[in-house]
């Protein structure tokens, strides 16, 4: 079977989409469903249109090449098509690749120091630094939603929403153990500590990704504290939510309304319970990931910082930079980040059968 014939039943399913968009009454669940399918083909049916086009011109162009007025100019077209073909068939294949549903929508980045003390919860404030400047190098807005500090500085604990084109594409294989490499500040004889915060990025879920009965979460209210047990305020304005089913919980004290504080942590419990339910249905998805630049499990080491040496390196596609002063304010983040989006894309390219 020839590529062309391969590629029919993708612009059958294209033009049938088309036509169900245009029924009257649709399920707006519905509706989104179709309309991101659609969208997803749109560039793969342009692409392959082009192709037919250029294998056509190729084909008429034969016959050109039999009259001698016009081989000189036949020849011309040949050798441009010869270009024009392989590459064509290349960004077919490309916009072929399995997408992630999740790949267009905004992300919740947490970030928690781990191992090494204060020095960590200082290592997490810097990654906090890191995906700030690279978000606004985006053109990516970032929020802050809870953060709770250290009492030398740095964050124990940050979570922000990150709003903005294609955030989680980008940002998703930033999950797992990030280690950093230096002299702390509070070392007093300037030995080299390793220390370590944990990364994760979740897809935000939407309205229309998950329904949740709310029988199904406990709410519990009660005193937002600082560092120390110091009161914040005097009202019970903390919240805490508990999704019963899956155990999963969300706090959040960081507003002094109790009705913003549930907002923030629904809106954090709705994307973790959807994430959980992504990485259980999803699994070609996870097994994917896993052989090519890991699983994304908090528990996994992916990069290390190392600051003697200005060195960065990447552990699962074995990258190594000497711009750790770039990298760490965010400007040069996109050296690592393009490396593993084009291993990921090699890696389902040879597991294209086209």
């Amino acid at each position: 079977m020839s590529l062309v014939e391969k590629l029919q039943p993708i612009k059958k399913r294209h033009t049938e989409l088309a036509e169900a968009l245009g029924e009257p009454g649709l399920d707006p669940k519905e509706l989104v469903k179709l309309s991101t399918e659609y969208a997803g083909l749109d560039s793969v049916v342009a692409a392959i249109n082009s192709y037919e086009e250029a294998l056509q011109e190729q084909e008429d162009l034969q016959e050109m090449l039999e009259d001698p007025d016009m081989k000189e100019m036949a020849e011309a077209d040949m050798l441009r098509l010869s270009k024009d073909i392989p590459a064509l068939e290349e960004q077919i294949q490309l916009a072929l690749i399995p997408k992630d549903s999740a790949d267009t929508k905004n992300a919740i980045l947490e970030i928690r120091a781990g191992t090494g003390g204060d020095e960590a919860a200082l290592f997490a404030a810097d990654l906090f630094g890191m995906y700030k400047g690279y978000a606004s190098k985006q053109g990516w807005k970032l929020e802050v939603m809870e953060a709770s500090e250290s009492d030398v500085g740095g964050y124990r604990e940050i979570i922000a929403e990150v709003s903005g084109t294609d955030v989680f594409s980008k940002l998703k294989f930033e999950s797992g153990v990030h280690r950093v490499q230096r002299v702390p500040k509070t070392e007093t004889q300037g030995r080299v500590h390793t220390s370590a915060a944990t990364v994760a990025v979740l897809p935000e879920a939407e309205d229309v990704d998950i329904e949740l009965n709310e029988a199904d979460i406990r709410v519990d209210i009660f005193r937002a504290s600082g560092p120390g047990g110091q009161s914040v305020n005097t009202t019970d304005s903390a919240v805490r939510l508990t999704h019963e089913p899956t155990g999963i919980t969300v706090s959040i004290q960081d507003e002094k309304s109790q009705h913003k504080n549930k907002a923030k942590a629904m809106k954090i419990l709705k994307t973790r319970i959807y994430d959980h339910e992504r990485q259980i249905i999803d699994s070609e998805r996870a097994a994917d990931r896993k052989s090519q630049v890991g699983s994304g499990d908090r528990s996994e080491r992916i990069r290390t910082y190392n600051y003697p040496q200005s060195r960065v390196s990447d552990h699962r596609i074995n990258l190594t930079s000497h711009n750790l002063d770039g990298i760490i304010v965010g400007e040069g983040l996109d050296e690592m980040i393009d490396a593993l989006i084009a291993e990921d894309q090699a890696e389902k390219l040879s597991n294209l059968d086209v």
